[in-house]
Order: structure tokens, then C-alpha cells, then sequence
């Protein structure tokens, strides 16, 4: 049997060659809040966390997306102890810009001052067990872009200091991203992007300096897996706690309904076929799905093998998603 190709990416011009997807760790972060509404996926077993990483690892993925906020530091506490002894396996990539108190698992605030920027890179080094982080991404998508000159020169120092190897915004607005793409060590943009959502402008910024787009959202939390319906319900820990499915939602549910069969046609899961199309998009995408079980880390890293959908897929999806319901 011949050996099958992982398909590959580069995260920025300069930057590490890693696996099309990558690893999106908020999910296994657990609960956590932010003023008395949930931003955590539920409850986690650390346990599967870990092997879901480990599993990741073994089928090919080589970048694992986590934030300081994601359970309040619980997610880069448990990719830390996913990694050790399998550090140089995998390029890391957290973010910062928010506050958080660990003990109480809340989000507690904002602060992009380039003190609090240190000292956040530091909680972060020491919860991950690293000595540096590959990728540092600026967790406030909104941030006035009067202020983000401060942040950048900010990430460059700590880029000086070793502590960081890169960096990047996770925002949708491309305006800001075009600001940060100028800077020496930007790497990636982050931005919410799958078949049914996502800003053609801000990706059109990443292609044009040639930076990642890590995307966030790549099966539009789970609902292009195929897993849920309008009778679907999650709990009072869960960010998805009280989708309304007669908005945004259940108009995503009737655009899957059109495209299923040409995502799954050729032998993908539907999730590998909502991921192959994201990689046929642009060769600037790095989808990072969020993945809490064994089994989701091995039919989501089944893209890597599988690669991007054809020519004639994308075509076909675009003209069924055209049509109207």
C-alpha cells in the first residue's frame, strides 16, 4: 500500500510547516465564566483530554490552539500535561487579552497594557511547561485599533525576550488585521470561517502578507458534524447553552441539509468534508476544530490524509448553497 501524504501548511512566510489542522483546545478547558454566563464547553474528563491529544498527535496533527481564558487556565494546564515528554512534537499557539482568576474559573476582565501582556505571557509559559511559545495571539477582536501599535511593539519585545516566537490577532475585523500583519513577527490571523459563515476581506488580508489564517469555528461548533438537529439542547455550562434554532443556527442546519451528500460523496465523514472544503478555499487556512474525545481527533485528522475537496466539489457546494432554501 502506498503511503498516504499529511497534508501541510506554514504558518506565516518565515514560519514552522505544520499539519492543515490543528488541535482547538477550548473545548477541554471545562466550565468557566464570565459574568455569570458560561464561555466553557460543559464538564470534561481530563483524562480523555489527554488522550484525545495524544490521539491527535499519532494520526498527524503537529499545532494545538489554546488561551489563557479557556477554563480559566484549566485548557494549557491539560495541554501541558498531553505534551510532556512530547514538546518538540508540536508548535503551540495561546492566546491573551483576557484576565482570569483560576480558582474561581471566571474570565475576570480585559488588559492589553504591555505590563499585563508580560505578565499573562508568563502565566501561560508556566501553566504550558515551556520555555517558549510558538504562536501568541491577541484574544481581543475588537481592540480600538488606536491602541493595538502599543500591543504589537509589546509582542515584539517579547519575541526579543525569547519568550515568544511569533504572533498574531484573532479577529474578523480586517482592518485590524492589516494592522498587525505589518508587523516583523506577525504570523497568523484568526478568524471565524467555515461553508456557512466567515469574511472573505479578512482572509484576503492573510493571503496578501502571506500569514496564516488559523480559523476558528471550522464546523461552526460542532453543527456541521451532522450530530445535532432543531430538538438539540446543551447545558447551562455550555457557550451553546440557549442557541435559538429558528436564527442563525437552523438556517446553518438548511444549508448542511443541501450540501451533505457532496461532502460525504467520496467516503469523508461530514466533518472531514466541511474541513476539506475549508483547506480548497485557501492554501492560507489552518482550520483548528474543537476536539474533546478520542474519536473526534481521529475523524477530524482524517483530512489530513484525505485533503482538500476537489475543484468540482467546491463548485457544486457554491451553486446548492446559492439556490434558495
Amino acid at each position: 500500500m502506498a503511503e498516504q501524504t499529511i497534508t501541510t501548511r506554514r504558518l506565516g512566510a518565515n514560519g514552522p510547516e505544520v499539519s492543515a489542522i490543528g488541535f482547538g483546545a477550548w473545548a477541554i478547558g471545562g466550565p468557566a465564566s464570565r459574568e455569570g454566563k458560561p464561555i466553557g464547553w460543559g464538564e470534561v474528563d481530563d483524562d480523555e483530554s489527554v488522550a484525545a491529544i495524544h490521539a491527535a498527535l499519532d494520526a498527524g496533527v503537529t499545532l494545538i490552539d489554546t488561551a489563557n481564558v479557556y477554563g480559566a487556565g484549566h485548557s494549557e494546564r491539560v495541554v501541558a500535561r498531553a505534551l510532556n515528554g512530547r514538546r518538540d512534537e508540536v508548535v503551540i499557539a495561546t492566546k491573551f487579552g483576557n484576565l482570569i482568576d483560576e480558582d474561581k474559573r471566571e474570565a475576570i476582565g480585559r488588559d492589553a497594557s504591555p505590563e499585563s501582556i508580560k505578565e499573562q505571557c508568563d502565566g501561560s509559559l508556566s501553566r504550558l511547561q515551556t520555555d517558549v511559545i510558538d504562536l501568541y495571539q491577541f484574544h481581543i477582536g475588537d481592540y480600538p485599533l488606536e491602541q493595538a501599535g502599543e500591543v504589537r511593539d509589546a509582542l515584539e519585545g517579547l519575541v526579543a525576550d525569547g519568550k515568544i516566537k511569533a504572533y498574531g490577532w484573532s479577529t474578523d475585523d480586517p482592518e485590524r488585521a492589516a494592522f498587525f500583519a505589518e508587523g516583523e513577527h506577525c504570523a497568523a490571523i484568526q478568524q471565524s470561517f467555515s461553508i456557512v459563515n466567515g469574511n472573505a476581506d479578512t482572509l484576503a488580508v492573510a493571503e496578501r502578507a502571506g500569514l496564516a489564517s488559523i480559523v476558528r469555528g471550522p464546523l461552526s461548533m460542532g453543527l456541521l458534524t451532522g450530530k445535532m438537529n432543531r430538538q438539540t439542547t446543551f447545558s447551562d455550562t455550555d457557550v451553546r447553552h440557549g442557541w435559538d434554532w429558528s436564527g442563525d443556527q437552523g438556517r446553518r442546519l438548511d444549508a448542511l441539509d443541501k450540501i451533505r451528500t457532496i461532502l460525504t460523496e467520496d467516503g469523508r465523514t461530514l466533518a472531514q468534508g466541511a474541513l476539506g472544503w475549508l483547506l480548497a478555499r485557501s492554501s492560507a487556512f489552518v482550520p483548528i476544530p474543537g476536539i474533546r474525545t478520542v474519536a473526534q481527533a481521529q475523524d477530524n485528522a482524517g483530512v489530513l490524509t484525505a485533503g482538500p475537496l476537489s475543484d468540482d466539489q467546491v463548485s457544486r457546494i457554491a451553486t446548492a448553497l446559492a439556490e434558495p432554501v
